[in-house]
């Protein structure tokens, strides 16, 4: 072999193994920094749609508003957006065509200002007046409270009345130990055999 051809053939030689693995690492490092600048972009597209679609299509469970809420609210166990007591009550007396019908937040209301059962004081109503239809004729007295020998108690309206009765039966039977329908008998209507406390206790099972 001829110098110059060994000499051209050992140049090729030393030019073929720098440059190979150069191209070689040029290479692989392009494929690494492809690989990860697809996934920052990916990355960003997929935070991207959370942001524009959070409105739209919240996480289950989760409530997103496009603004705060002006108002908070706050829920009780013992409150309703509408009391479902007053629905009972209404529907009952709707049923009877009671003249307290209109009155029937009133009745609950007064109930829980004065720490009663709800139905109590319209049970007693339709045990004493079949809900007001049996009465003194301009009294408003719909329980026959305040009876005596002079005559029956009278009241403003429904509105005075139901409050008077509910804050009567507070002091001055529950107060004192009257607890149960047969003890408010025996002070309410003494002369009674059974029946007053029956019929209180069967209409206010009708409202359950």
């Amino acid at each position: 072999m001829e110098p110059d051809l060994f000499v051209k053939n050992l140049l090729l030689i030393a030019v073929f193994l720098i440059l190979t693995p150069l191209a070689l690492g040029t290479s692989l490092f392009t494929l690494i920094a492809i690989s990860t600048n697809e996934e920052v972009v990916s990355r960003t597209e997929v935070l991207s749609y959370k942001d524009t679609n959070l409105i739209t299509a919240p996480m289950p469970g989760v409530n997103v508003y496009a603004s705060l809420p002006s108002e908070s609210y706050a829920i009780s166990g013992n409150v309703y957006g509408k009391d479902a007591r007053i629905e009972i009550i209404r529907q009952y007396l709707e049923y009877y065509r009671s003249p307290l019908e209109p009155y029937s937040t009133q009745l609950v209301a007064m109930a829980d200002k004065y720490g009663l059962d709800f139905k109590l004081t319209t049970a007693i109503a339709q045990q004493e007046s079949n809900l007001c239809k049996k009465i003194p004729e301009n009294t408003y007295n719909c329980w026959g409270w305040g009876i005596h020998s002079q005559g029956t108690l009278g009241f403003e309206d429904y509105s005075h009345a139901i409050e008077t009765v509910s804050r009567g039966l507070r002091k001055e039977y529950l107060d004192k130990g009257f607890l149960s329908i047969e003890d408010i008998m025996g002070k309410y209507t003494p002369l009674s055999n059974g029946s007053w406390a029956q019929g209180v206790s069967t209409f206010m099972a009708d409202m359950e």
